[in-house]
């Protein structure tokens, strides 16, 4: 019994099959000649519905992130000296470290690209199939308080160590209380040798433990994070202070905008 094209689309589409029902579409527009074998138009009708799903989990994973700004490694500056080592940062985008349970650590001046970084590398953590969360260290500490006070701070523990990749950006920008230093401890510790963790920071490493006020704690904190991590070592000015430069020449006079933190941040 022959089945017309709508239908079989129609059934493709009731099983959840989108990109197979889209190529199939294709296939009946552009091979009316029945020049592809059948092993071959079958292929790609696989490889669409392959791609669909990654393209959808892809996406997902991106909203759940939640980055700050979208970043990729094909997007990076390689023309701006900032001490970038190109073998390091595209062998990182392999997310072979994340495998291996692997830290990252991005220091550098402010301005340098730090945050771009970090979001590229989970861009490339999302499109592996990482399930990844970015967040700045001050909202992370408040997210952590209120859970506290509401009753739900295990079950942030819980959620935050099931995090395959965990990006804590802007960290160490003021000092740690004991108590804000504990409950890092806490998620850091639920992660060590169980998933990866990236830290952006202005704040040199070998000057983390001064910035944390119990000097035990201090010390477990960045064994842990510091133990099996590649280092990013960003140097150089501030790009928000080229890109003004850069419009200031085209235009002959300097944005009105001066407030770097209310325009885009760049890498």
């Amino acid at each position: 019994m022959s089945v017309s094209r709508d239908g079989i689309i129609e059934k493709l589409l009731r099983m959840g099959l989108v990109g197979m029902a889209e190529a199939f579409v294709l296939q009946s527009e552009q091979d009316k000649e029945g020049t592809l074998s059948f092993e071959e138009r079958f292929r790609e009708l696989v490889d669409a519905e392959q791609a669909y799903r990654e393209d959808r989990r892809h996406t997902r994973l991106l909203t759940r992130a939640r980055f700050p700004l979208p970043a990729s490694i094909a997007t990076i500056d390689w023309q701006v000296a900032r001490g970038l080592d190109y073998t390091l940062i595209h062998w990182l985008a392999g997310c072979e470290w994340l495998q291996e349970r692997h830290n990252v650590l991005i220091t550098g001046p402010t301005g340098v690209g730090k945050t771009f970084m970090a979001c590229a590398l989970g861009e490339a953590a999302c499109r592996h199939g990482y399930v990844t969360r970015y967040w700045r260290a001050p909202r992370l500490l408040a997210e952590i308080k209120a859970a506290r006070d509401s009753g739900f701070y295990h079950r942030l523990l819980h959620k935050l160590a099931a995090t395959h990749l965990l990006i804590i950006d802007d960290w160490l920008l003021a000092p740690l209380s004991l108590a804000e230093a504990r409950d890092l401890l806490e998620i850091i510790d639920d992660r060590s040798q169980m998933s990866s963790t990236i830290v952006a920071s202005c704040i040199p490493v070998d000057e983390w433990r001064g910035r944390i006020s119990a000097p035990l704690v201090a010390d477990a904190i960045v064994d842990r994070l510091v133990h099996n991590a590649h280092r990013i070592a960003l140097t150089g000015e501030s790009m928000r202070k080229r890109t003004d430069l850069r419009v200031a020449d085209a235009s002959g006079s300097f944005p009105a905008q001066s407030d770097p933190s209310r325009g885009p941040k760049l890498r």
